[in-house]
């Protein structure tokens, strides 16, 4: 009994102190953030890394997702005889939810686990001591460019997603299904309301926010050499991905109660 109540109160404490710890990270981050000299040319570099290079993967999972929604829905409605809300639901889908999310977890694995890889290869190779000897703020030349990044191209990437998807929707609907092509059009963009995408954008940002501060919190803070770098991009995608989701869920929460009449 006694070995089961330290355990839990160990595995609580380490918990408090992880807490912490990200949160001082965090809050050092934004402080820094506030004060030159700033990074253009860093913050430009990661803009392209984060944003054009995840342009690839993020469009091919929402084409195919928007076609296997289009798919999916149509099964379930034809049993009720309500195939004309595929459009609707399309639309909806990857705006206010499926957009955002795997988006944020596509990103999440491609760039967290790149940036926990690359800041935590330079901690244990002593580059990121290095910065300070040259009177180069680590936090500011490493993370505010990258939280800057993540925050402005992820919502950018959501929209592009989103077109994406529901276009993916499109050609299933049209070539597959044999719907009509203006009244399928008709109903996506009558349905389709500007609060559907804001709140969606809205959560991308988010995630984007929270993608860059574990990626670069678990590698700057990584040691123990090659192993220890392995364990932070492992511990950056696997926080990020967790974190999506619980924040997904209290956003939604929040957005529909204002969005209630």
């Amino acid at each position: 009994m006694v070995w089961a109540l330290s355990s839990i109160g160990r595995i609580f404490l380490e918990f408090l102190g992880s807490t912490g710890r990200l949160s001082l990270f965090f809050f050092n981050a934004i402080v820094q953030g506030l004060r030159p000299p700033y990074y253009l040319h860093q913050v430009m570099r990661q803009f392209f890394e984060i944003g054009y290079l995840s342009l690839p993967v993020v469009g091919l999972t929402a084409l195919f997702t928007g076609m296997v929604l289009a798919l999916q829905s149509y099964t379930g409605f034809s049993r009720f005889n309500a195939e004309g809300a595929i459009a609707s639901v399309i639309v909806l889908s990857m705006t206010r939810e499926l957009g955002p999310v795997l988006a944020g977890l596509m990103v999440a694995g491609r760039i967290g686990a790149a940036m926990a890889a690359e800041i935590g290869t330079m901690r244990v190779t002593e580059q990121i001591d290095a910065l300070v000897t040259l009177s180069t703020n680590p936090q500011k030349y490493l993370i505010t460019p990258r939280l800057i990044a993540g925050v402005t191209m992820l919502p950018l990437l959501v929209i592009v997603a989103d077109i994406i998807g529901v276009f993916g929707g499109y050609i299933v609907s049209i070539y597959r299904l044999g719907f009509n092509p203006a009244s399928y059009l008709k109903q996506t963009f009558e349905f389709m309301e500007m609060g559907d995408v804001t709140s969606g954008l809205i959560k991308a940002a988010v995630f984007g926010f929270i993608i860059s501060l574990m990626g670069c919190y678990h590698g700057f803070n990584s040691k123990g050499g090659a192993e220890g770098v392995g364990k932070a991009t492992t511990y950056a995608v696997v926080s990020s991905s967790i974190l999506i989701l619980i924040t997904n869920f209290i956003l939604t929460s929040l957005l529909f109660e204002q969005g209630k009449p």
